[in-house]
């Protein structure tokens, strides 16, 4: 409680602190909000010290303002003393993918959405400053529950370029395109990891009558009239069979989407979309049957689902920091198959009964992990599939653990052309990692880490894979420029203090 008021107290003065310069440079609320691309609301709940500011909020208030705000609106690293063993309990969060995901999905309804156990994340961020750039109203009711509603219209021409460039925001367009038949959309972003395209989005868009055309910056986007349409995925894309179910859901009439991966962030938007009114066949394999409709406009509550990437996050901590550790609410059928690998490699687990989330449709149990004895190489390669296999974020979890196995262990990480070049980060801690392409490694093991300092790589999974290996390598580390790690994990340092870790959270001078 006293932490909770801590941070409180600090976001009141922080909030005093910009309307003050606000005020003493002559500036309107509508004003700030406008040069931020933000709704005036925004500030005012951000001066009344009612809103999470991140990084980059503070970073622009900061040049806007002409003042350096904290010294946290530059960069934040992570001290990290290792080689101490973690212990006790830590709940999955809830998860990011399904959290931005139905973020898009609700602009699908014209009436009240609310969700619960959506994380403060940055992603989460960059996906609530699009909306409220479009004229949507987003509130924080209370701890991880957020109230949307859209307006009469979007404000297209208003939109927050910068957010919707740093994310995989082009998800939206299944909503946006219902709301209109000729608009913009910027090139979106997200880890730099590799070529994403949008081909997915762009033939399965197609089929409903939809046009896309890449310009230089922009795509520009527009139809005459949408139709429902029987089609097969190009790819088996998570986001590009969101965004098929979204536009779908919108578009009266049966759609019928082949090749569709059944991961846990489509399923947990199709949960969402059947809340308003929507009946889809087929959640949970790779044929769904999509009953659209259009004009939805219903007063809706939702729950997301646990984040098993989070899962994996804290089960490979305690693997390589040789602890016993317990991780709850983990979303074990999205899990299931790394838990079995982890077996054969000598990891030992102990599961829970089955119980179900809070969505009532996920299911999950809590896993406690004991130090191995000894770690095995895999006799086979580790490599992702689209779900019911090994999940692709959680493949890179595997480098840091084979650095202590016995023997050769070489993951294939066949989806992107350079996340595996990060992995070779971890030799600078002594890992003994040799790249074969841009998608193989091979890594040699048993090694022993030792402190280091590192750069986070512009890419999540990698970044918080350096951050794991840091907590079992012994001396002091630094792990410079966390955003990335920020961008999906929630006040990660904190919560691994808890468990016994060392972090100390540096501020950019």
């Amino acid at each position: 409680m006293a932490k909770a008021n801590t941070k409180k107290n600090d976001q009141e003065k922080i909030g005093t602190f910009i309307k003050n310069l606000r005020e003493e440079r002559g500036m309107t609320q509508a004003e700030l909000a406008s040069a931020l691309g933000s709704a005036q609301s925004a500030i005012a709940r951000m001066e009344a010290g009612e809103q999470n500011l991140t990084i980059a909020q503070l970073a622009k208030v900061s040049e806007l303002l002409g003042h350096q705000i904290l010294s946290l609106s530059k960069s934040i690293d992570f001290e990290i003393t290792g080689g101490r063993p973690l212990s006790g309990s830590v709940r999955t969060n809830y998860s990011k993918n399904g959290a931005v995901n139905m973020l898009c999905a609700t602009l699908l309804n014209r009436g009240k959405t609310i969700l619960h156990g959506i994380p403060h994340i940055e992603e989460v961020s960059r996906y609530i400053e699009i909306m409220e750039s479009l004229g949507v109203s987003v509130r924080w009711m209370e701890k991880d529950t957020l109230e949307i509603v859209p307006p009469k219209e979007l404000s297209f021409d208003k939109m927050n370029l910068e957010s919707a460039r740093m994310t995989r925001s082009f998800t939206f367009v299944g909503a946006l395109i219902h709301w209109s038949k000729h608009f913009a959309f910027p090139h979106s972003g997200g880890c730099k990891m590799g070529e994403r395209t949008i081909a997915a989005h762009k033939y399965g868009l197609g089929k409903l009558g939809v046009k896309i055309k890449t310009l230089e910056n922009t795509y520009s986007i527009s139809h005459t009239k949408l139709k429902p349409a029987e089609f097969v995925l190009y790819e088996s894309s998570d986001t590009g069979a969101i965004a098929m179910i979204i536009a779908a859901a919108g578009t009266p009439g049966k759609s019928v989407i082949r090749f569709a991966p059944p991961n846990y962030q489509v399923q947990d938007v199709c949960f969402l979309i059947e809340k308003m009114g929507v009946t889809i066949e087929g959640i949970g394999t790779t044929t769904l049957v999509v009953h659209g409709r259009e004009n939805i406009n219903e007063t809706i509550e939702h729950w997301n689902s646990e984040d098993p990437i989070e899962s994996m996050f804290f089960l490979t901590a305690g693997i390589v920091t040789k602890s016993t550790l317990t991780v709850t609410h983990c979303p074990i059928e999205f899990i299931e198959l790394e838990i079995e690998k982890l077996r054969q490699m000598g990891v030992t687990f102990k599961m829970s009964k089955s119980y179900a989330s809070n969505n009532g449709r996920t299911l999950l149990r809590d896993i406690t992990v004991f130090p191995a004895k000894k770690l095995i190489a895999p006799l086979d390669k580790l490599h992702a599939q689209p779900f019911p296999g090994m999940q692709n974020d959680n493949l890179p979890f595997f480098v840091p653990i084979a650095t202590m196995a016995k023997g050769t262990t070489l993951i294939h990480d066949w989806t992107w052309e350079n996340r595996a070049i990060y992995f070779t980060e971890l030799n600078k801690l002594g890992a003994n990692i040799r790249l074969v392409d841009p998608h193989r490694a091979f890594i040699e093991g048993p090694t022993k880490l030792k402190g280091a300092q590192i750069v986070c790589p512009p890419a999540l999974r990698p970044s918080a894979v350096i951050l794991i290996a840091m907590l079992a390598a012994e001396g002091v580390s630094m792990l410079r420029n966390v955003y990335s790690i920020t961008r999906g994990y929630e006040e990660i340092a904190e919560r691994l203090n808890a468990l016994g870790a060392k972090i100390k959270v540096v501020r950019g001078m």
